[in-house]
């Protein structure tokens, strides 16, 4: 290894450095050198972490493995010396290469001055080559030229020649009225004369180009006064033209000015009706719209009598016979529009739609007969009629002749939106008459009023026959009059059928007393304004009768009807309309107005169910709990509150069976206006001894009446029905918190007051939420005097204080606990039909939510129970409660 190659530099870059005068490559480099040198066998001398001593340790492993020593010496000797031959081998090798590039590169230089001088060489030939082709086409150009000229000049002579003869034989024909003759010629002058358009400043060719023109204006008033002779009654001339000679005439016209094919069109189409408009002039009786249909047949005559004697006369794209309807149609429309506005007051719906519907089917007829080019059709319109969407009622067609004489009615269409008004008033006097008589629901076999379905379709046939008049102005018009009448058939169809109680006696000598009192008890307090309702509905026991409580959820289905038909009609309205008219079309008012009837019905029909229990909770009320001796089954004011329930929800519900969500709502008002009149009830129950203490077995008693009256309301939508539906989520969480904190109020009332303390705690547990009118007032149901009460009061805020205080960092999930109680689940049925109403419900809501029970903070915000003059331990005003009875005393002196 003496002889192992020394480098003289480092080449960073390839991944090699050089260590004690060695060669050492990079990992990645070896790894290279051995993919390319890859062998069999792998020499351990190769490995890069090749040790001396190791190596020598391996082939000499012990003393015997010394005996192969020499040969071990003289291979490796043969190794090294075939190493050092083949790097010398490699040196010599590179040497003689440079020699070798050497030599071909002066070759190659060589090459490259032999093939420049070939280039060189062919394009000196080129050069030469060029100029003799030119040499040689010189002359081939020059007779090319001349051919050229040649031949423009010979063609120019013909031309002339054409011109010149054709100008004489021109003149020769036109004197003769050789028509059919004429064309060809006219026509090859016509063409030779454009060509020599760019010759006109030569005064030969301008002459003659003048006399071209001299022929075509003769040419142009000979024709049209020939056909003036030919169709007039008494001809001028000797000289009048056969319907052949006319044919040949049209044709040469085509071939002249287009403003002569136009002027002698108008002529002829003017004198064709001629008679027209004498016979239907405006003064005769037959013009008149009675007889509007003669006006359309004489046209059918004329266009058959004129294409029978002339349809050959005229070439077919002159559209002779369009152009004179199209005439007719221009001319028919003035002289009914003049003649309706001298007329206008003997123009009456009938005779105007007689008008409209034969004109309306005299255009279909046009269009079908006619392309409608001359009206400036396109190509689509021209193949086909336009055909829009249509219903089987009255199929729709806009045809090309579409309002080309109907436009002149459009004017005078308020005539039939005001017999609209009439007959929709009319309809509406049957509807109220109906409306009197008894429904007979059973027979019906629905809970919908016919007359509603009746005047819904009765709006359909006047939207489509409306649109097919106009869907401009008028149709808005007839939205307006639907909009009328959608309030007069609520007003006094829904509303004006709706049963009200008539009022006894007693009730009617103060019934204007309370009209005036209702203005002002709108400023007074919600506990006022319950003292003074309890009192004008004591003694009141009057309920509907079974008929008339299926009268209201009639008109309350009714009403859901029409509400949701509404809105069809105003799509529909919006559909058929110009997009001008589009956003005037507002049916919100007539929707609001539906909403209320439905609302109303269902108070209706909850005041009526709470007319019911009336007597019940006066019962209830007179009960002597405190002398109870034994706790049996429920009361009986209980037992007739049920049955109440038993008789009347079952035909609020059969009746109510197609809108069940009106129902469902219909049972949330129930119990929103019936729990919180218990629970008030509840408050004047006494359940004290003489001796202070309370009567438990009246405690019990109450409160087993009370769990059987929250049965009895979480069975309500379904009682007296033989399927078992489960009420709402909605309705159940209201009655169980509602109902629930009735039972706790009774458990308050049964807990000892003494030790005050932890009946203080125990009130706060039992009721978390009770305001201190609440607690004034269960003390009071345990009797305990005022002078306690100070005492228990003042106890019960510090209490209530520091309860407050003690769980403010629990306030935020208290507070998003209470909602959810009274949530239904999003995906609850019966909560969906619950809700959907509820912008019909907002009323009641706002009447009902006074009565609902704050939250404890609510406490601080009502002053002490001995504060001013102002206030009162429930916060109502003493100033509201003066106004009342000076109201009362003057109502009622």
């Amino acid at each position: 290894m003496s002889e192992s190659v020394v480098a003289e530099e480092v080449d960073v870059t390839s991944g090699q450095t050089m260590v004690n005068n060695k060669i050492q490559f990079s990992k990645e480099v070896k790894q290279v050198i051995d993919k390319v040198l890859k062998t069999d066998e792998q020499d351990p001398m190769d490995a890069p972490d090749f040790n001396t001593v190791d190596y020598i340790n391996q082939i000499f492993p012990n003393e015997q493995s010394l005996a192969t020593i020499d040969e071990t010496i003289q291979r490796m000797q043969c190794e090294v010396s075939l190493i050092d031959d083949n790097i010398r081998s490699v040196v010599r090798g590179q040497t003689n290469t440079g020699q070798d590039g050497q030599l071909a590169l002066c070759e190659a230089q060589k090459v490259i001055s032999s093939l420049f001088s070939h280039i060189i060489d062919v394009k000196t030939r080129a050069e030469r080559t060029e100029e003799m082709v030119k040499e040689i086409t010189r002359d081939i150009k020059q007779l090319d030229c001349a051919k050229r000229n040649l031949t423009s000049a010979i063609t120019t002579l013909n031309h002339l020649h054409m011109l010149v003869g054709g100008i004489e034989s021109l003149n020769e024909l036109i004197e003769r009225r050789s028509y059919g003759e004429i064309l060809n010629p006219l026509q090859a002058i016509t063409e030779v004369n454009q060509h020599f358009q760019q010759y006109s400043d030569i005064e030969e060719i301008k002459n003659l180009s003048q006399s071209v023109d001299k022929i075509q204006v003769t040419l142009a008033q000979q024709i049209t006064e020939d056909f003036k002779d030919a169709f007039a009654s008494k001809p001028s001339s000797q000289h009048r033209l056969g319907l052949n000679q006319l044919g040949d005439a049209c044709k040469v016209l085509s071939v002249l000015d287009a403003k002569v094919k136009k002027e002698l069109l108008k002529w002829f189409i003017a004198q064709q009706l001629e008679e027209y408009m004498h016979l239907f002039h405006e003064n005769q009786d037959i013009a008149w719209l009675d007889k509007i249909d003669k006006r359309y047949a004489w046209l059918k005559r004329h266009l058959l009598d004129f294409e029978d004697k002339y349809g050959a006369v005229f070439p077919l794209d002159w559209e002779v016979s369009e152009r004179i309807t199209v005439e007719f149609c221009r001319q028919t429309r003035q002289q009914l529009s003049q003649i309706m506005a001298k007329r206008t007051n003997e123009i009456d719906v009938r005779l105007l739609l007689f008008a409209i519907n034969k004109t309306q089917a005299f255009e279909q007829l046009l269009s079908k007969r006619f392309t409608g080019v001359t009206l400036g059709a396109t190509p689509a319109e021209q193949t086909r009629v336009l055909t829009l969407p249509t219903t089987a009622e009255a199929p729709l067609t806009i045809t090309v002749f579409h309002d080309q004489i109907g436009q002149c009615f459009k004017t005078h269409l308020d005539i039939y939106i005001r017999s609209i008004d009439r007959n929709l008033s009319e309809l509406l006097e049957k509807f109220i008459e109906m409306s009197k008589e008894p429904y007979k629901f059973a027979e019906a076999k629905t809970t919908v009023y016919p007359s509603s379905g009746d005047l819904f379709v009765f709006y359909k046939k006047c939207m489509v026959q409306c649109n097919q008049l106009s869907n401009e102005q008028p149709m808005y018009n007839l939205a307006l009059v639907f909009k009328k009448y959608l309030r007069e058939y609520a007003s006094k169809v829904l509303e004006g059928s709706t049963p009200k109680l008539v009022p006894n006696s007693t009730s009617s000598s103060i019934g204007k007393s309370v009209s005036l009192l209702t203005r002002d008890m709108q400023n007074l307090s919600t506990a006022a304004g319950q003292v003074f309702h309890n009192f004008l509905k004591e003694g009141d026991t009057q309920r509907f009768a079974r008929d008339d409580l299926v009268r209201i959820c009639c008109v309350l289905t009714t009403g859901e009807y029409c509400l949701e038909t509404v809105q069809q009609l105003e799509d529909k309205l919006k559909e058929k309309v110009t997009p001008a008219y589009v956003g005037k079309i507002d049916m919100s008012e007539e929707k609001d107005v539906f909403h209320r009837i439905i609302s109303n019905c269902i108070q209706l029909l909850v005041q009526d169910l709470e007319a019911g229990c009336e007597a019940s909770l006066q019962t209830m009320a007179k009960v002597q709990w405190q002398h109870i001796s034994n706790v049996g089954d429920q009361s009986a004011f209980i037992s007739s509150i049920c049955s109440n329930f038993k008789q009347t929800v079952p035909t609020i519900r059969d009746t109510l069976a197609s809108s069940r969500k009106y129902f469902t709502q219909f049972c949330h008002r129930f119990v929103a206006a019936f729990i919180p009149k218990f629970i008030n009830v509840l408050y004047r129950c006494k359940l004290t001894l003489s001796d202070g203490s309370n009567n438990v077995l009246g405690c019990e008693q109450l409160l087993l009446d009370t769990h059987s009256l929250k049965s009895a309301l979480l069975e309500l939508p379904s009682v007296g029905s033989s399927v078992n539906r489960k009420a709402p989520t909605s309705y159940t969480k209201v009655v169980v918190k509602d109902m629930t904190r009735a039972e706790m109020i009774i458990k308050v009332v049964m807990t000892p007051v003494q030790p005050p303390a932890h009946f203080t705690q125990q009130v706060l547990k039992l009721l978390p939420d009770i305001t201190i009118a609440e607690y004034q007032k269960i003390l009071d149901m345990k009797a305990v005097k005022r002078v306690d009460q100070l005492q228990l009061i003042d106890l019960f805020k510090h209490t209530a204080s520091a309860a407050a205080v003690s769980g403010l960092m629990d306030t935020p999930n208290s507070e998003e606990e209470l909602p959810n109680a009274s949530e239904a689940p999003a995906n609850s049925t019966e909560d969906n039909e619950s809700t959907a109403v509820s912008s019909t419900d907002s009323t009641t809501t706002t009447a009902t939510a006074s009565t609902s029970t704050p939250k404890r903070a609510f406490i601080f915000s009502v002053g002490s129970f001995t504060g001013s003059a102002d206030k009162n331990a429930d916060g109502s005003s003493q100033t509201g409660i003066r106004k009342l009875e000076s109201l009362l005393k003057k109502r009622f002196p």
